[in-house]
């Protein structure tokens, strides 16, 4: 594919944005992880993470996140960073249809088909119609409009309804207006930890015809209502056969060759269906074709897989090389496709 520049005002752009918002203590601090990590001066590190930042394109978090102090410079320009898929995103997903993915009501609407779970939404004069829905769905997943990392995720269960007409009042006042099936996952992902749903990232573009597969994350709960870093959660890479790349890690530091609940061996999971799951990637690309480039959450059930989320703007899953002893990241798969 020719090669299409992703822009300099884009990168200027996003460089403008983060010296607006810098907070060097927080830059100190992570280079202070990587020394202690890696045995280099915290000097030297605060230095090569400012120049990667300014000149190559890479937020000081994929810096840890991805082991740059150990790697080489060719070996660096193999991995996918934040400032990348940010400009991708900003040339790729038309700002006009971007609300049907941030806007959670406004994703369940247009994704309805793709979604494999009953939903609706709150008014202030449908209390009989939640409590029928909890009838139906003892577990119910409640999402407030826009959130980002789980925050606008809530998990109840009908022990948690003393008086319907009250509970329902509450989720009103606390814009809790959209309400799903909670998702049974798969016995393959129960195995590893069955109180959360787990979900995939599966990173795609579709270029108007073909929807190209980028990289594959499996994520992995603790329990709670949902997956994200920031609920205890972790994940892995999953190679192109759905198998784990390795042990799993988050960006607090943290290594689990098994799983802390359930001792599963992240290492030996591989993703049940994964040829449904590209199929349902493939179908949703198509839906919203003018967002070509986007993150998707999917979960799988023993029913197939379901969709639960897409991501314009996503965030970037990369290899961990300390932690899965593989050097070379996604760019090149992603430079293959998109051509930048």
């Amino acid at each position: 594919m020719a090669s299409r520049s992703l822009g300099l005002r884009s990168h200027v752009n996003y460089l403008v944005y983060r010296v607006r918002n810098l907070n060097a203590g927080s830059v100190v601090e992570r280079a202070r992880e990587v020394s202690r990590q890696f045995g280099k001066p915290v000097a030297t590190v605060v230095a090569d993470m400012y120049w990667q930042a300014a000149f190559h394109k890479v937020g000081f978090q994929d810096y840890v996140d991805y082991d740059f102090a150990m790697l080489t410079r060719a070996e660096r320009k193999t991995f996918m960073t934040h400032p990348i898929s940010n400009a991708i995103s900003q040339k790729y997903d038309h700002p006009d249809y971007r609300h049907l993915f941030h806007d959670k009501f406004a994703f369940v609407r247009e994704f309805s088909d793709l979604l494999g779970r009953d939903w609706m939404m709150l008014d202030a004069g449908n209390a009989d119609e939640l409590a029928a829905f909890m009838a139906t769905h003892p577990t119910i997943i409640t999402k407030r409009q826009t959130g980002q990392a789980g925050s606008a995720i809530t998990r109840y269960t009908i022990d948690d309804v003393d008086d319907a007409a009250a509970f329902h009042r509450g989720l009103l006042e606390r814009g809790e207006l959209l309400i799903e099936e909670n998702i049974v996952q798969h016995p393959d992902l129960a195995a590893v930890c069955p109180g959360t749903v787990n979900s995939t990232r599966i990173a795609a573009f579709f270029d108007g015809e073909k929807t190209h597969i980028l990289a594959m994350a499996q994520k992995f709960g603790r329990g709670q209502a949902a997956d994200q870093m920031d609920f205890g959660g972790f994940y892995t890479m999953l190679d192109e056969h759905g198998k784990a790349m390795g042990d799993g890690y988050d960006s607090h530091g943290h290594v689990w060759e098994r799983h802390p609940d359930t001792g599963f061996p992240i290492a030996e999971f591989r993703l049940p269906m994964l040829e449904e799951a590209l199929d349902l990637i493939d179908r949703a690309a198509r839906v919203v074709p003018q967002v070509q480039y986007v993150g998707w959450d999917v979960a799988i059930t023993e029913k197939g897989p379901v969709l639960i989320e897409g991501n314009w703007g996503t965030g970037v899953y990369e290899i961990k090389p300390s932690v899965l002893g593989r050097r070379t990241g996604h760019r090149p798969r992603y430079r293959e496709v998109i051509g930048f």
